[in-house]
């Protein structure tokens, strides 16, 4: 492992594509997340039901994200992951500014309206993170490529707490989404300025190279199961959001708790995950893996998981004060995609970090699924056990019988 000065460090981790990536991300996560935190207010105000078309909308938006990761994740191989960093940024802050004008939209097709532009903009919400990481982890040296991932996601996911604040400041759920197009749109003009990575130019124009084949991950047992396990490691992070932070006020009654709001606690939540990505990438650089990294947070967030539904959190302080713990846990979320990308080969990576995390987020649905069919006979908590029971007996296992890659060399390409 080369020793480099602290101004070499600095050069490398706050190089043009890691702070580009960086932005690209935050606005990334303020656009993902915003209909989680203004859901309540915005379907109130369209006169609509919140749980019931609040779960509808969300699992069209984590179905976008679920197509457009497989769309983008190709695109990116075959043409470049900067392709997809000026595509993907393009479609879905045009999808937050058209949900800006909702209210003067024909209401008699609003859950339609609302649910197709949410659709869209997680195809184009999907492109960004993948794209992002694998761009970072090609131009970084191997040695700093974990730090430099966790800058960029743990920057990244302070687009969260932007997002509540903007909802909070500005009084208003419309000038959310326009603030959020807007950041998309801006940051369109400072990519002009972002260089394509070497390792993805070395086959660029190669031929011979399969590029982008999404049925590469099917066609060998051994790919497959390390494709289906970095999946399942990623698990635990939405089941965190998108249950016991985005469903908060499902909780409330069941605890006790006079009010819930599930704005303020996703952006706990992502404080906590915040920390939690930055606190990763030296964690894997000290103890030389990722497995240990990923594995030691998972434990920690099992332990808040289960304070939190044996009764622990009593009031609404003590109930985010559990989703910065939680956050912090699956803060693993940067090195979890930087191990997707690791593990398979330069033709087919940027596919890789694209669909993996888009996978986890479109199998959320599923989880909302047998978390609604439990709660109707067992209760919202005694649900929530089940699904996180599962889910982290998933992560833990693949993350156990994944292969190590840290510090693995990146400059090989995936054989049929």
């Amino acid at each position: 492992m080369k020793n480099y000065t602290p101004k070499e460090r600095i050069k490398h981790l706050f190089s043009l594509p890691v702070i580009i990536a960086a932005l690209g991300y935050f606005v990334d996560i303020y656009d993902l997340l915003l209909f989680g935190i203004v859901r309540v207010p915005s379907l109130e105000t369209l006169h609509l039901d919140v749980d019931q078309v609040g779960t509808l909308i969300i699992n069209w938006q984590m179905s976008g994200l679920l197509i457009g990761g497989i769309l983008w994740g190709i695109l990116g191989d075959k043409k470049g992951r900067l392709s997809v960093l000026f595509g993907s940024i393009l479609v879905y802050s045009l999808a937050n500014i058209m949900c800006g004008f909702l209210p003067q939209l024909p209401q008699e097709n609003i859950i339609g309206i609302y649910a197709a532009l949410r659709f869209i903009a997680g195809i184009g919400l999907a492109g960004e993170l993948g794209a992002g990481i694998t761009l970072v982890s090609e131009s970084l040296p191997k040695d700093l490529r974990a730090i430099g991932t966790s800058i960029v996601a743990g920057f990244g996911l302070l687009g969260a707490v932007a997002a509540q604040l903007s909802v909070q400041l500005a009084s208003n759920w419309t000038i959310a989404y326009f603030i959020g197009g807007a950041m998309g749109l801006a940051l369109l003009i400072l990519r002009i300025s972002v260089s394509e990575s070497g390792i993805y130019k070395e086959i660029e124009h190669d031929k011979s190279v399969k590029k982008g084949n999404f049925i590469l991950f099917f066609t060998n047992k051994e790919r497959f199961l390390k494709y289906i396990k970095c999946i399942f490691i990623g698990l635990p992070t939405w089941y965190c959001i998108g249950i016991l932070a985005v469903m908060a006020n499902q909780f409330a009654p069941a605890m006790g708790i006079e009010k819930l709001e599930p704005g303020k606690a996703i952006m706990w939540a992502y404080i906590g995950i915040s920390a939690g990505d930055f606190l990763s990438g030296f964690i894997s650089h000290y103890f030389h893996s990722r497995k240990k990294a990923i594995l030691y947070m998972l434990l920690f967030t099992i332990v808040g998981v289960v304070l939190l539904l044996s009764g622990m959190a009593k009031t609404e302080v003590t109930y985010y004060f559990f989703c910065v713990w939680l956050g912090l846990g699956t803060g693993y979320w940067a090195m979890f995609v930087t191990v997707g990308a690791e593990q398979f080969g330069t033709n087919i990576r940027s596919t890789a970090a694209t669909t993996i995390p888009n996978m986890v987020r479109g199998l959320l649905p599923l989880m909302l699924l047998g978390f609604d069919t439990f709660k109707t006979t067992n209760g919202v908590i005694i649900s929530a056990l089940v699904v996180g029971i599962i889910v982290f007996f998933l992560a833990i296992y693949s993350t156990l019988t994944i292969p190590e890659t840290h510090n693995i060399e990146l400059n090989y390409n995936e054989e049929s």
